[in-house]
């Protein structure tokens, strides 16, 4: 052995064992700084499952809407506070910064929290049906600043840089959704049951003091934070390359000759070429050819000449796109665990002895599903999966929110068996025209659909918002966020579409499927005609997963 080479040999270890302790350090800060991040979002989470999980009893028994009008009201609500994000991902990217972003979209939070305080506590009767509502959208403009930044910014605080942060980022995504999930379950298990038990001025009381707390921690936390800055506005750099490609359509573009591509980002010239080039949408690479134009003016029109990270990061969105649409279906289906299957369960027999309970506690049986399968996924089934896969996430994000779709599929199908059921009862009973009753059927009847809905949530929505962070742009992650959480603004608004169309159609054969009189309708029907849709939209997500690029990293 040549002992001269021990020494060197020695640093080379030394070396490779201050990088591992350096990885494992920078992933514990990475953890140590989205827990406070965390616990805004819970809070967040709370205040909302308290709000949603029992707005339909609210507007239904206080307000005194029809239940057609309130669900529509509610997924209308529910749309407005999921599509807000857009915008304000764009504020975040372009000219805030997440962080500050979340901090005054919190503020305003809390502003609206107290609001609905005051409006079921003080306001007149009169009144309070438009104060309720000004509060309540109020609340959607807090939302559309910290929902499309919370995540991102928690998921920013792992270094991709590092092979140890990645996993950890990887296995985050899991625990985040797992975080909010058990915020929301307290939520309706305690918010719930004292707005119906004690007064909603208490149960608003409690999310209005959980948001100010979690804003308090947050602030905690402001000096382990890494902070991006904004780095400009995503849609005119996406306009940019549409305009570039356009206005050069007639340019020849020579493949496997690079000389005439613009190469150069601009954007971040600190940073290497990150983008390598795909061959999906060729039509936009003519935005990046250098033309005698390009080549004979001392400075880049923007608008004429795009760079190849910038064309490609273009490309991403629009590979994610048919992806986002085919999530839509989804949305639709959970949108009624907080509607229709609320007013269900507010029928039927929920009595433990002399203790009563509350219809939209139920959606405890989500959370519950959630809590313990989210651990089982990934402290035992990536692992496992990856042996087989060699995948570092066991399964693909597509084959994941795949999965939450065909289970969503069977919730359709168990939710309309069940209601047949509570129908024939009714029927048997002679219990139609009798709202006031309650069903001889216990609502334990409609756990299955409850936890097989949480169960499509692991696989889906958690799916959802790894691939719409995971393939976007580094620049435009909020607005990855953003298009995650449109997915179930706009499923609410195709909700209540396909609500008032099956309303129109049904209503011309005889008596209507979705009325105030669920127990003359024919909810059942209903539930079979989405979970053919659901079917059918499956079997294009499938066809458009199998062509799906991921990003090159």
């Amino acid at each position: 052995m040549d002992s001269s080479a021990s020494p060197d040999r020695h640093h080379d270890y030394q070396d490779i064992e201050k990088n591992i302790i350096s990885e494992q350090d920078h992933s514990k800060g990475g953890w140590t700084a989205a827990i406070f991040i965390i616990f805004v979002e819970m809070a967040e989470r709370f205040s909302y499952y308290g709000m949603s999980g029992n707005l339909i009893t609210y507007l239904t028994n206080e307000l005194k809407e029809p239940i057609p009008v309130a669900v529509k009201d509610v997924n209308t609500w529910t749309g407005v506070s999921a599509l807000l994000p857009l915008l304000g991902a764009f504020i975040a990217d372009s000219y805030l910064g997440r962080f500050t972003t979340i901090l005054v979209s919190s503020i305003i939070y809390c502003l609206g929290m107290g609001l609905l305080t005051v409006t079921v506590s003080v306001i007149p009767l009169h009144l309070r049906k438009a104060m309720f509502f000004v509060a309540l959208y109020i609340l959607s403009v807090g939302l559309a600043g910290h929902k499309p930044c919370a995540q991102t910014f928690a998921a920013d605080q792992f270094s991709e840089d590092s092979p140890e942060e990645r996993k950890a980022k990887s296995s985050f995504f899991n625990w985040w959704y797992m975080g909010i999930i058990v915020a929301g379950s307290v939520a309706v298990l305690v918010v719930i049951y004292i707005q119906d038990n004690v007064s909603w001025a208490a149960g608003f009381g409690i999310m209005t003091g959980s948001i100010l707390v979690a804003l308090i921690i947050f602030l905690l936390g402001i000096k382990k934070y890494r902070k991006q800055e904004p780095l400009g506005s995503p849609f005119t750099k996406v306009a940019q390359v549409f305009v570039a490609a356009v206005r050069k359509q007639h340019t020849k573009v020579t493949t496997g000759d690079s000389s005439g591509v613009y190469f150069r980002d601009d954007t971040s010239p600190q940073r290497p070429l990150s983008s390598v080039h795909t061959n999906q949408f060729r039509f936009l690479d003519k935005a990046m050819v250098i033309d005698d134009l390009d080549a004979s003016s001392e400075t880049r029109n923007p608008w004429r000449l795009c760079s190849l990270n910038q064309v490609e990061q273009v490309k991403l969105l629009l590979r994610l796109l048919p992806i986002w649409f085919c999530c839509l279906m989804f949305a639709v289906v959970q949108s009624f665990v907080q509607t229709f299957f609320t007013k269900q369960g507010s029928s039927m027999i929920r009595s433990i002895g002399s203790f009563q309970i509350p219809q939209a506690s139920l959606l405890i049986f989500v959370g519950l599903t959630i809590i313990v399968f989210i651990p089982i996924y990934d402290r035992l089934f990536v692992p496992i999966a990856r042996k087989f896969t060699g995948h570092h996430s066991g399964i693909t994000m597509l084959q994941r929110i795949g999965t939450g779709l065909l289970i969503s599929v069977i919730i359709m199908i168990v939710a309309a068996m069940v209601e047949a059921r509570r129908l024939k009862i009714i029927r048997d009973h002679n219990l139609m025209d009798n709202l006031k009753a309650i069903v001889p059927m216990r609502v334990w009847w409609l756990v299955p659909q409850y936890v097989i809905s949480g169960l499509s949530d692991v696989f889906a929505f958690v799916g959802i918002q790894e691939l719409f962070y995971d393939q976007m742009p580094e620049a435009m992650r909020s607005l990855g966020a953003a298009f995650y959480l449109s997915v179930t603004g706009v499923g609410n608004f195709i909700s209540s579409g396909i609500i008032t169309l099956v309303q129109v159609i049904s209503s011309k054969y005889g008596e209507k499927w979705i009325s105030d009189n669920i127990n003359r309708g024919h909810l059942d029907y209903f539930y079979w005609v989405i979970a053919a849709l659901s079917i059918l939209n499956l079997c294009i997500y499938v066809w458009i997963a199998k062509g799906f690029v991921y990003k090159k990293n």
